[in-house]
């Protein structure tokens, strides 16, 4: 009795095939790495655009002054904060060297809505959101979000009044790759797609 051939693959069929998926796979992997970081710039960048207009929408309903801080209290999050006193003589925590100000358990975040009450403000401050790891900012500044909608820059120590921006850019960078959110002083944000 003789022993039949077995069909299958011969080890040389396999090494070959192996030898093709190695180097598909080393050619394809960089390039889903930079699409993965790609996706991540931009959720970090609409993240930051929310932040924005959370504190535009906020400002314009309950008639007080928002300030989004950036790398607040450490690098890479982003809080929107009720101004406290005015925006010609803000209180010395206001300040963007004031780290404190952006302390959840010293200026909690409400969730339940605005507390009209004076005696507990600030009351509209947003919760202190992470971006994603590696994501830097630059051109950041304090913008301050008035209740008409206009947007200003942070005035940081007494002066006569904050000016209205003409347009401020902020860019968001994560491994060579980077994306703007634009605002206007009429409150218009825009940001790349």
């Amino acid at each position: 009795m003789r022993l039949r051939a077995g069909a299958g693959f011969s080890i040389v069929d396999m090494v070959a095939t192996l030898a093709v998926i190695t180097t598909v796979s080393a050619i394809s992997i960089p390039q889903v790495i930079n699409v993965v970081d790609r996706m991540r710039l931009g959720m970090a960048t609409r993240d930051v655009e929310r932040e924005l207009e959370f504190a535009r929408l906020k400002s314009v309903a309950t008639q007080r002054v928002m300030r989004v801080r950036l790398d607040c209290p450490s690098a890479g999050q982003v809080r929107a904060v009720e101004l406290l006193g005015t925006s010609t003589a803000p209180d010395a925590n206001d300040a963007d060297a004031v780290l404190t100000r952006c302390n959840e358990a010293i200026y909690p975040y409400r969730p339940t809505g605005a507390d009209r009450s004076r005696l507990t403000r600030p009351n509209n401050d947003g919760p202190v959101r992470t971006i994603y790891k590696g994501v830097t900012f630059s051109g950041k500044q304090t913008l301050e979000f008035w209740p008409n909608g206009t947007v200003h820059t942070a005035c940081q120590s007494a002066c006569s009044a904050a000016a209205q921006i003409g347009s401020a850019t902020l860019t968001l960078t994560r491994k060579g790759s980077s994306k703007t959110i634009t605002v206007n002083g009429l409150g218009k944000i825009q940001m790349d797609r």
